[in-house]
């Protein structure tokens, strides 16, 4: 799925769920799992020429809320198969009747993403870029301003604020790959990103670059993330 941008606008705080006036065409991104009381990722929904879901997380009633603001979803997108990011989502693709795109295989998967693909989210086309590390199957998304980075990186968590990473302490994880897939993110993301959705944490807006760049020095210590 591919295709063209028809302008992107500031976005708009995160929080709040209006479209600035006289600018329709800019991208309106929910965080419908936001008020989720278990353990779940952040699921976006992206209103605009194509509705997208980017994640379907583990929040109970999820599709719910996703009605609240759409009757119809043009794709979901997931950035990894862990549980907190698809537990829902055989909910969501039989609510919605909806295509899946993934990288790793999944039964329901109707198109395959590949590394230096464009995937069309809302009003912008995504470059698909691959960042294993945290996960074998994980891809970012990144267009001219804005990065869906799943759990590569994320502005604050628990362990780090303004900066942080996916964590590489479990079974088939790697640090290094990890190192290597923040690099390739830098490598490819324009100087122009002002907008990071991760999968946990606060979105941020402004010098994203700078928030991956810390992200990708703290990784590089090879210090555990959490400690007991």
């Amino acid at each position: 799925m591919t295709g063209k941008s028809n302008g992107v606008c500031q976005k708009i705080p995160f929080g709040s769920l209006k479209t600035p006036a006289g600018d329709a065409s800019c991208m309106e991104i929910t965080n419908v799992t936001a008020d989720a009381e278990t353990f779940t990722c952040n699921a976006y929904l992206v209103e605009g020429e194509r509705t997208v879901l980017v994640d379907a997380g583990a929040m109970d009633g999820v599709v719910d809320v996703i009605r609240e603001y759409t009757d119809r979803l043009d794709a979901v997108v997931v950035t990894h198969q862990h549980g907190d990011h698809i537990a829902k989502l055989d909910d969501v693709l039989d609510a919605f009747e909806t295509e899946l795109y993934a990288y790793g295989d999944h039964p329901r998967r109707d198109i395959e993403l590949n590394d230096g693909e464009q995937v069309f989210i809302g009003d912008e086309a995504f470059d698909v870029v691959y960042t294993p590390g945290h996960a074998d199957d994980h891809v970012s998304f990144v267009s001219k301003t804005t990065l869906f980075s799943g759990d590569v990186v994320v502005h604050n968590d628990g362990a780090f604020d303004y900066g942080s990473f996916g964590r590489t302490d479990m079974a088939g994880q790697s640090r290094e790959r990890l190192i290597e897939s923040i690099q390739t993110l830098l490598e490819r993301m324009p100087d122009g990103v002002e907008s990071m959705y991760a999968g946990h944490g606060e979105v941020f807006h402004g010098d994203v670059r700078d928030v991956v760049e810390t992200a990708l020095e703290r990784a590089e210590k090879r210090e555990p993330k959490y400690t007991e």
